[in-house]
């Protein structure tokens, strides 16, 4: 699709915001947690903040930015649709990370009303019983955080559904107790929803009916359709790369649990940099309505941007999940479990060291894309960059205020 320009979004981070924990009355404020200054040519904190509003006219204060405030079309929400309470929220003492606006209600009681239609209706993508784990999700307040620019909530949906079909397949897959012994077979078959099978006419009928088989494959079939409509080709070949590399993710997890075998802390890290979040920051450009063009995307210094953001958001995801996990059945493994293993630390400082990887992480991500965008001054770059923080941040907004899935241990 054609680039319509520059983001019209104005932002600026709140200085002191407030963080209530729970329902309960306000709390005092966890200090501020600071990155350190970038070394060298990732001093270029200004400088980005000056590529940022210059030729792209975004007016930002660092790479951080929230959402925005238009008000969208009346058209896209019916006058029956309740905007939801906001959401209490507790981030985890210590972690680095970047508070954002609630999302704007009226879109996140739109998105929610479409979502669960088409996750109901059209592809039933969870039996009945599930329904209440799928409202707790809260996947409408989570795409509407992390994808402050989507100019419609037709934009919205595309990363809702498909955000709602990953995790369809991951819960049925991979985490529905033990891993089932065909995970490979299944997730490669499921994989092929996203990327079309091309096979003699005697065998095409037979995988086409295939992808009606269970919820997993109607739901990727269904999202992939959806986003194709308004990707380009070379969006839509991204997504399907960087799905590819999530499913290999799963893969190596599922042989470790087969095998019991915990793996080394850097071993887990380079499963994680796989079986992660990544293929969902790096749809933020048709999310948002434009094109990042496929030779500024492939660079070498925007796929470690988007790798760090993706290492960083999952292993954030492994903090908040810690409890839930803990409670289900078998032995799952998260980046804590893992160095009290490995390390031979008490279960408190595992988990604390895996706040610090976490933080390292995200300082490096921030010095990455500041350098990254000093030392190409393209106004997309620029806008996808900030798409990308946007999409951190909002991650980290959602796990922090998803009181229904996470808790937190008690560390501190």
């Amino acid at each position: 699709m054609p680039d319509p320009g520059p983001s019209p979004l104005q932002s600026v981070l709140p200085s002191r915001p407030v963080l209530p924990f729970g329902t309960a009355a306000p709390v005092a404020e966890a200090p501020a947690v600071h990155p350190p200054e970038p070394a060298g040519p990732a001093h270029s904190a200004a400088a980005l903040e000056r590529v940022l509003r210059g030729p792209s006219g975004l007016g930002t204060v660092s790479l951080h930015w929230t959402r925005t405030e238009e008000t969208p079309a009346a058209a896209e929400t019916p006058a029956a649709a309740e905007p939801p309470a906001p959401a209490a929220s507790r981030p985890i003492p210590g972690l680095y990370h970047h508070p954002v606006p609630e999302p704007d209600p009226v879109r996140v009681a739109e998105l929610s009303r479409r979502i669960k239609a088409w996750a109901v209706d059209e592809v039933q993508a969870f039996p009945p019983e599930w329904e209440d784990q799928f409202d707790g999700f809260s996947v409408s307040r989570y795409m509407v955080a992390c994808h402050p620019d989507a100019p419609t909530v037709d934009h919205l949906m595309l990363a809702a559904r498909l955000m709602v079909a990953e995790n369809v397949v991951d819960d049925s897959y991979c985490e529905d107790g033990a891993t089932p012994p065909d995970v490979g077979g299944r997730l490669l078959l499921a994989h092929t929803a996203l990327d079309p099978v091309h096979t003699t006419q005697e065998y095409q009928p037979a995988w086409e009916e295939s992808l009606s088989s269970d919820a997993a494959r109607r739901s990727y079939r269904s999202a992939m359709a959806y986003f194709t409509q308004l990707a380009t080709p070379a969006q839509s070949d991204r997504y399907r790369h960087d799905m590819s590399r999530l499913h290999m993710g799963y893969l190596a997890e599922a042989a470790w649990d087969a095998t019991e075998y915990v793996p080394e802390v850097w071993e887990y890290l380079a499963m994680r940099q796989f079986n992660n979040f990544r293929p969902c920051p790096t749809i933020t450009d048709t999310v948002g309505g434009y094109e990042l063009p496929a030779e500024l995307h492939a660079l070498p210094a925007m796929q470690r941007v988007i790798a760090l953001a993706g290492n960083a958001t999952t292993l954030a995801n492994d903090l908040y999940s810690y409890m839930k996990e803990l409670k289900s059945p078998g032995k799952h493994l998260n980046l804590p479990v893992v160095i009290a293993e490995k390390e031979g630390l008490s279960d408190k400082e595992a988990y604390l060291k895996a706040v610090e990887v976490h933080n390292d992480l995200m300082h490096e991500f921030e010095a990455e894309a500041a350098a990254l965008a000093a030392a190409c001054p393209d106004p997309r770059v620029a806008r996808f960059l900030k798409g990308v923080a946007a999409w951190v941040d909002g991650n980290h907004y959602w796990h922090a205020s998803n009181t229904y899935r996470y808790t937190l241990p008690d560390f501190w």
